[in-house]
């Protein structure tokens, strides 16, 4: 992964997109791409929205990016369509298709069933100008248009038409403060329907993910992806945009519902390593976190920790010096090929400074530190003596550090191991008694 600083724009502590600075200058260049597929009508209503918007219009691009439509969809002048081949649901390489064909400096995603009120794109387009490692996602309602003029103003027709909204996205808003207090689990309040970014974060994280081929999940990887790489959660609520329909929980139930709702989470499952995506046990998922240790551990008390953490992290990744990795070859999850933690795509680096052990909620407890709201950009966990136990890298902290050359966007702490239940592998103890639970 890139670790190239942004061209221009800001950089906050933490996740603190609340406190971005302002930008002199015209406001940015936007381009907004519209996701299509055999909606003409809800595409119309969505274009003529766009041409109210408020953000001035000369710094303001449409691209219709149509996912294999059977006929091409009809665009006013003045708005760029592009088409990808009919294989399938393709919305992740669509949106891609639709960023390449913009200059835009700011990216904002809709759906062709997702008209924006007028001042939308001004909105949403604000924070990824300020803060390009912003990730933004705007308010989306839902209302019944079918049968409303596709020229109605949408700030109208909307609430005179409005549908229940989901409580579980409306209630995370409100308990991370709009995605201010976001953590590794955050990705799911980000709707690619009402999304934007910095063409520089969508460049930096490598779009959408194009393997993706079925309805669902690609937003959340992309999220998920952008906020392992550094990118900062928003929601904006000031942006809304009205979806011509119920929630997907509220439409009439299909017979392959089920099925759908299976192939869309273990999607998800395949690619996101964060808690809550991740299996427990299968291992089909991305490997997270990886694992290091030092060069000179007791080889006794380095089998025994390792056989304490993948029984309680079995989708580790653990990197060896040679001799160690032969100890416990046959293990997929460990190899001898050296790493570097902050270029390769992984959420956490846990480093054992020495032989540790303890329960499996030992183990969790430090991931779910470093996934958790602030986490600290490293934690260091000392054994009762005071010495080095285990050194634990939340790494979307340590990217951010190193992208900006600066120091203060992720803060470190350090407390004993034992708080978390860790503690040092006693030096006398051996292998035998540690698998049959007497030493």
């Amino acid at each position: 992964m890139s670790l190239r600083r942004p061209p221009a724009g800001n950089a906050v502590p933490g996740n603190r997109w609340d406190l971005a600075p302002a930008r002199s200058g015209p406001p940015p260049t936007v381009t907004v791409v519209v996701t299509h597929y055999e909606q003409p009508r809800e595409l119309a209503r969505t274009l003529h929205a766009l041409n109210r918007q408020t953000h001035p219009a000369d710094r303001l691009e449409v691209v219709v990016a149509d996912d294999g439509s059977g006929t091409a969809p009809e665009v006013p002048d003045g708005v760029r369509l592009v088409r990808q081949a009919d294989e399938g649901f393709r919305a992740a390489a669509a949106r891609n298709l639709g960023a390449a064909a913009g200059t835009g400096e700011v990216l904002v995603f809709l759906d062709a069933d997702t008209t924006p009120e007028p001042g939308y794109v001004a909105a949403l387009a604000r924070l990824p100008h300020r803060l390009p490692e912003a990730l933004v996602v705007g308010r989306r309602r839902h209302a019944d248009l079918a049968d409303v003029p596709v020229d109605a103003p949408v700030e109208v027709a909307g609430p005179a038409h409005e549908l229940p909204a989901p409580a579980w996205l409306a209630d995370g808003y409100v308990r991370t403060r709009d995605l201010r207090d976001a953590d590794d689990t955050s990705y799911r309040y980000v709707l690619s329907a009402v999304a934007a970014c910095s063409r520089w974060l969508h460049e930096e994280v490598g779009g959408f993910d194009e393997t993706f081929r079925a309805y669902g999940g690609e937003d959340w990887e992309w999220a998920a992806r952008a906020w392992r790489h550094g990118a900062l959660l928003a929601h904006v609520p000031a942006a809304v945009a009205w979806h011509d329909g119920p929630d997907f929980a509220d439409r009439p139930p299909r017979p392959d519902d089920r099925d759908r709702a299976l192939a869309e989470t273990l999607a998800v499952a395949r690619r996101v390593s964060a808690p809550g995506a991740a299996p427990r046990g299968l291992l089909v998922g991305p490997a997270d976190p990886v694992v290091t240790v030092a060069d000179d551990l007791d080889p006794t008390g380095l089998v025994v920790a390792l056989d304490s953490l993948l029984a309680a992290l079995p989708s580790a990744r653990v990197h060896l010096a040679p001799a160690a990795a032969a100890l416990v070859a046959g293990d997929p999850r460990t190899t001898a090929d050296p790493v570097d933690p902050v270029a390769a795509d992984h959420a956490w680096h846990l480093h054992l400074d020495a032989a540790a052990r303890g329960p499996a909620e030992a183990w969790r407890a430090v991931v779910a530190r470093l996934a958790g709201p602030e986490p600290p950009g490293t934690l260091r966990l000392t054994g009762p003596d005071g010495t080095p136990l285990l050194t634990a890298h939340a790494l979307r902290g340590i990217r951010r550090r190193r992208r900006w050359g600066r120091t203060d966007l992720a803060a470190d702490a350090a407390e004993p191991a034992a708080a978390l239940g860790l503690a040092p592998v006693p030096p006398t103890t051996s292998l035998e008694a540690h698998l049959g639970g007497w030493g």
